[in-house]
């Protein structure tokens, strides 16, 4: 049983996160103690509300080294919704411009759509040889809440290294849904709040990339 820790810094749906992780077979603690969060098989980082304040609660637990550490040594990392925004560069919302983790470039901006948030079920596109997706159909939903997200891939393409994975969805424009990059994973949506669907996409996770 693979064990995981939810990490505890102040955001995100930490109980719903844990239910769904226990539901697929995980032994899960949600802590903010960074040796349990280093030693772990998997670390899931959730967030939601405003990018700034998920970036202060994160340094809060020294998350953004927490994060570091582990993917330095090829152990994963799940971040969900918020708690994948603040993996790119740059998170900008109502004027304000707030330095994420750098572990994508990219910028988290308003989606530019008629009405916001986009809240509810959505489909995505998912790449050839997704993980995270491995036996769902293509009309599966998942779901969203969140007015902001990285509307650009910038990631330049590199011979030496092998390019993420970057699933896509559509709001009004589209917008990156997933992003599967070795031991670094994260979804904009809820895998947690998404039904059987989700609890796929946990599952696939555990089993293919900690293992």
């Amino acid at each position: 049983m693979s064990r995981i820790v939810v990490l505890d810094y102040g955001s995100g749906n930490l109980r719903s996160a844990e239910r769904a992780l226990r539901r697929v077979g995980a032994d899960v603690t949600v802590t903010a103690d960074r040796h349990a969060a280093l030693e772990a098989d998997g670390l899931v980082v959730p967030g939601v509300g405003a990018f700034a304040a998920c970036m202060a609660g994160l340094e809060s637990v020294d998350g953004p080294r927490i994060i570091d550490q582990r993917l330095a040594g090829g152990r994963p990392v799940l971040g969900i919704c918020v708690g994948m925004q603040v993996l790119f560069d740059l998170g900008v919302e109502w004027g304000e411009r707030t330095r994420g983790c750098g572990q994508w470039p990219g910028t988290v901006e308003r989606l530019k759509a008629d009405v916001l948030p986009h809240m509810g079920w959505n489909t995505v596109r998912a790449p050839a040889g997704s993980t995270l997706f491995a036996g769902l159909d293509a009309d599966t939903r998942f779901y969203f809440v969140h007015s902001f997200a990285v509307r650009q891939w910038q990631m330049e393409e590199s011979d030496v290294l092998k390019p993420p994975l970057v699933t896509w969805a559509h709001h009004g424009e589209d917008f990156v849904a997933a992003v599967e990059n070795g031991p670094l994973a994260a979804t904009q949506f809820h895998p947690e709040k998404s039904g059987d669907a989700g609890a796929t996409v946990l599952r696939n996770w555990l089993r293919d990339v900690v293992g």
